[in-house]
This record gives C-alpha cells, structure tokens and sequence, in this order.
C-alpha cells in the first residue's frame, strides 16, 4: 500500500512481524539484564567484559571498543570510569600513539567474566536458544544475517 508522498506502508503481516521482533528485542534485553543484576553488572559492562576478555592480552583501543559497543567514545569513557571504581578494567597509554588509550581487563573483572558467563549463557538458553527448534534457530539465522550485514555496511557509511 502506497500513499502520495510514496511511503511504502507495512501490510498486517510486515506490521505484526515488525512489532513482535521489537517486543522480543526490548523484553530479551530486559530479562537478560535483570539476571546480571544479582553480580552488579549491567548489560553494557558484560558486553565490554565479553569484548576485553576475547582480545589479545585482555586489552582494546578504547576506539575500537567504542565501535565494538555501538557507544559513543563519551558514554564509554563514563562506562569504563564505573568499571574501573568496580576494579573490572582499567585504562593504559597507548606507547605508541600518545593520545591513545587501552581498556584492560584486570584479574578481578577475568575472574567475574568467568563466574558470570555461565549464569549469562544459562539465561540465553533459557529465555531464547531452548524456545526455538534447531530448525527455528537455523531460520532466524538465515533471515537475520541479511538484515545485520545491511546495518553493518550502512555504519561503515557513517
């Protein structure tokens, strides 16, 4: 359905489908980030833990983590402040380039990511991986990577 101004309006199916994804994506995010609660950490700390602990030497840009989280190099600053008074991470110099810095991991916040990742994966399972058939996640998978490869190529345009 078309209007004068060409706006391609979504039918019943596209409408019902849009929606529904949003609700799974807000009410996911939510469930997940009340079962991180109960260790002190948000969604965007274990994001960042996740990011640092898969990097060599447990350390990144903080350039490259801001791309990484989808964050602003402000917000993550103010994020990496908050994971350093919690002794998660804390900041290096780069040698090389003055004005960089590194986000490290500490051994407090490996040993956090190794206590929480499999209360984290737990949650997954239970609120979203065991729901879904194999068939189901095969599925999705096919349908999202389109959509995710699309939203990657328009952030590299940015």
């Amino acid at each position: 359905m078309e209007t004068e101004n060409g706006t391609r309006w979504l039918s019943d199916d596209e409408q019902r489908a849009w929606r529904t994804h949003l609700d799974v994506s807000r009410l996911l995010t939510y469930q997940l980030e009340r079962d991180l609660q109960p260790f002190g950490l948000t969604m965007n700390d274990y994001e960042i833990l996740v990011n640092l602990s898969e990097s060599e030497d447990h350390r990144m840009r903080m350039s490259d983590l801001a791309s990484a989280t989808l964050q602003s190099k402000s917000r993550l600053s103010h994020q990496i402040t908050r994971m350093e008074n919690a002794g998660l991470v804390r900041r290096e110099n780069c040698e090389s380039d003055r004005r960089g810095l590194y986000a490290v991991l500490t051994e407090h916040g490996w040993d956090t990511m190794r206590k929480v990742a499999p209360h984290h994966v737990d949650s997954v399972r239970k609120h979203f991986i065991d729901l879904l058939s194999a068939d189901d996640l095969d599925a999705l998978y096919g349908s999202l990577v389109p959509v995710a490869e699309h939203l990657r190529a328009q952030r590299g345009r940015v």
